[in-house]
């Protein structure tokens, strides 16, 4: 079963509906007449900054929401509509309850009210559930503020009287308490919005609403409209919360189990957070029968078929294969490992799904401010309290070693034992403080280390650095700075930085394009040497990335001697993947040949490549022409004037001058004056600096799913993920939205399992 869900307020950027406009030319000017403004001024260019105001935003997005549906509207309805708030409009609208300018003159005056509306604010607290919220209300006396959005367990929405939202986020935060304040001008969905209410239950009388076609789930109840309740439910949406996280489980109650998000990824994050750690509200007429879980029988191509849900029957050997210590030093079910993806494309909810399942998951940290890093670890801690193992990505930051130094010290905060060290070219001083902060002497007299690394590495040279002691200068400064303890110092020469080495072969991402056959013997065989050097405790285990996305592929790897496997691309193209829906329906088509090379926006200057994603999209020919211009020319004023037109118009979307200043602003905010300061008297370096900012506008672009650019689009991936389309080919995985990080992982453990189990078969033959 599947519900179309429409996001609301907030979901609003500037170039929204740009695809639309000329489609949809009649309802545009039929818009424009309604509101008495330039509707497709406001929504492309917002000259007047108005679009971020309520009683702007609400009818824009109504519009859009509407152009974004009618384009995309499938043959068969979905059994459901749902949207959150304003977006609840839309649903209604699809679901027939009144016409597209019914609708916009409902939506106009909505957003009048909310807007004239003021004296409150808003703050969304992060990391407790609602009850937990409430029980710190009253015990903190904030009688005067109401809950407003339940959006997920661990997303409350609180609003009230100004002065109150500025008292509890002062004392939330003192108590580090995860609470933001709300950019806006009156405490929505609370019991302060009530006279607005009344005023547009009155506006409401003046409209008749025809019985809904599908089924849409309220935002006041949390249960389907019956076709007499419009207009008071549209009334009292306005002061009461917005039950999200129930109309959720109302729906998987149902049995809904494809959520299609309209225009935006906002409710999908939302939506999967509810799906993992919530229950099912099921109506209590719904009778379930207890049913006898068949046992699971692999597909012919290996992949697990599913029986109620449940998978059942897995061969045994997929929990043996790769090294025994590696899954019993981790506490895994299975020697798998999912590598991090840049900005929390691999997600919290990635990491939690295959943690529950027995498998090792890696947070991509990598673009993330602390901030956001805290948020989800604390999150992912919130969800596994069962000892499950998860990790956390430790990506080498070539431009700013004290932010690395920031991250280990937040890791050991909040005590995180598993990282996964990517992009490092030689050892840096974070990394020996995080490793030898866990170091301690056992009742045996052996060492242990608390805290894991696993290094992904794809030369020989930096494994050996890896495979070594810290470094005795590192760790002597370490030392004298206090920050690690004469002991641990001394322990540190009785063992390697990592344990874990993970030879990276071509792959997604940043690549060395070495060949898995190559490298992994060769890596193999200076893990012997240095063993028999050091004679550490215990072995050093050599596991496996790059071009694993089949049964096969990790076949391949066990047989070679490899301790455990890490996927990577195959990830991203999932439902818990932190990415948009526009990349990941781009992902799940492409076959193994339709990726490309192109430059590393964070090593732009030495050449380093990364590879991406070929078919629907030019990034790479448009980063490459870039890299060839750095290459060519010694500044910006060099290169013709023809050439900086067509990357104006063509690539960037804005001039040379509007590239600088957002860079000149980025570079302060993050404390980087000095880049600008280099970049303003070497013309090379600004000429790289702009080149720079194309790196950071396309991987926004992605993320947003923004598809009126999407042929900018910089989507990291090898060719792993295309050969797994080809295996999945037929089966419910072939659409994205039925794939599950979990699923994957265990069907390739599963079906490498088979493929060695058929082969001793024929040798025993």
């Amino acid at each position: 079963m599947k519900v179309v869900m429409f996001p609301g307020q907030g979901s609003q950027y500037k170039g929204m509906g740009k695809a639309f406009f000329d489609t949809f030319k009649q309802e545009t000017i039929l818009a424009s007449d309604i509101l008495g403004y330039d509707l497709e001024e406001l929504c492309i260019k917002d000259p007047e900054r108005q679009l971020g105001k309520t009683a702007f935003t609400q009818p824009a997005l109504y519009v859009v929401n509407a152009f974004t549906y009618y384009a995309s509207q499938p043959r068969t309805k979905p059994d459901y509509f749902i949207g959150h708030s304003l977006g609840e409009y839309n649903a209604l609208l699809a679901a027939e309850a009144f016409s597209f300018e019914t609708g916009l003159r409902l939506v106009q005056k909505r957003g009048a009210l909310m807007a004239a509306a003021s004296g409150g604010g808003m703050a969304a607290v992060l990391g407790h559930k609602v009850e937990a919220v409430q029980q710190m209300l009253d015990e903190g006396g904030y009688t005067d503020i109401d809950i407003a959005n339940i959006n997920t367990p661990t997303q409350i929405v609180i609003a009230g009287p100004q002065d109150a939202i500025n008292r509890i986020v002062q004392e939330f935060e003192a108590r580090k308490i995860k609470i933001f304040p709300l950019f806006v001008s009156a405490p929505f969905h609370s019991r302060y919005m009530k006279p607005a209410a009344i005023e547009f239950e009155e506006f409401l009388k003046n409209f008749s609403f025809s019985a809904l076609q599908t089924p849409v789930i309220a935002n006041v109840t949390a249960k389907a409209y019956q076709d007499n309740q419009v207009t008071d439910l549209l009334a009292k949406q306005i002061e009461s919360s917005v039950q999200w996280t129930d109309t959720i489980r109302t729906l998987m109650g149902k049995g809904v189990d494809d959520y299609e998000e309209t225009g935006s990824v906002i409710l999908t994050k939302m939506v999967n957070e509810i799906k993992e750690n919530c229950t099912p509200i099921v109506e209590e007429r719904v009778v379930v029968e207890e049913k006898v879980i068949a046992e699971e029988k692999p597909h012919t191509n290996g992949i697990p078929i599913k029986v109620n849900g449940k998978t059942a029957g897995k061969t045994c050997l997929s929990t043996r294969l790769g090294s025994q210590a590696f899954r019993k030093d981790y506490g895994v079910k299975y020697a798998y490992v999912a590598g991090a993806m840049y900005r929390g494309i691999a997600s919290r909810q990635l990491v939690v799904k295959l943690a529950k399942a027995g498998m090792l998951g890696f947070l991509g940290t990598g673009g993330m401010s602390l901030a956001e890093m805290e948020q989800n670890i604390i999150q992912i801690q919130q969800e596994l309290t069962n000892g499950e193992a998860y990790g956390v990505n430790f990506l080498h930051n070539l431009n700013d070693p004290a932010f690395e130094m920031k991250a280990a010290e937040l890791f050991l905060r909040y005590g995180v034992t598993n990282i996964e060290a990517s992009a490092y070219m030689q050892m840096m001083p974070a990394l020996v403080y995080y490793r030898l902060k866990g170091l301690e002497k056992g009742a045996d007299g052996a060492v242990l280390c608390k805290h894991k690394i696993i290094a992904k590495v794809s030369r020989p040279e930096v494994a050996e650095v890896f495979m070594r002691p810290a470094p005795e200068k590192m760790v002597k400064r370490l030392v004298e700075d206090g920050l690690i303890s004469e002991e641990q110092a001394s322990l540190s020469k009785l063992v390697p930085m990592s344990y874990d080495i993970c030879v990276e072969a071509d792959s997604g991402g940043h690549t060395d394009r070495g060949i898995a056959m190559v490298l992994l013997p060769s890596i193999q065989r200076l893990r012997a040497d240095i063993s028999k050097e050091y004679a550490y405790g215990q072995t050093i285990r050599v596991g496996l990335a790059g071009g694993i996305g089949t049964p096969q592929a990790a076949t391949c790897a066990y047989v070679m001697g490899a301790d455990f496997i890490l996927t990577g691309s195959i990830n991203q193209c999932t439902v818990e993947a932190g990415t948009s829906d526009a990349v990941k329906d781009l992902l799940q088509d492409i076959n193994v040949q339709d990726t490309d090379y192109a430059p590393a926006g964070d090593m732009f200057e030495i050449g380093a490549k990364v590879q991406v994603l070929r078919k629907g999209v030019l990034f790479a020919a448009r980063a490459n022409k870039l890299y060839a211009l750095y290459n060519q020319y010694n500044g910006l004023d060099e290169i013709p004037e023809k050439t900086l037109i067509q990357l104006e118009k063509t690539y960037f979307g804005k001039t040379i001058a509007e590239i600088w200043d957002e860079v000149r602003v980025y570079c302060k905010a993050a404390g980087a004056e000095a880049e600008i300061i280099k970049a303003e008297q070497n013309s090379k370096n600004k000429m790289a600096l702009v080149f720079r900012w194309y790196f950071g506008y396309t991987n926004k672009l992605a993320f947003e799913g923004n598809i009126e650019n999407k042929t900018n689009f910089q989507i990291h991936t090898g060719s792993a993920l295309g050969a797994f389309n080809q295996w999945v080919k037929g089966t419910q995985q072939e659409s994205w939205k039925k794939r599950h990080v979990d699923e994957i992982g265990i069907s390739i453990m599963v079906g490498a399992a088979k493929l060695l189990e058929d082969a001793a078969l024929m040798v025993n033959n």
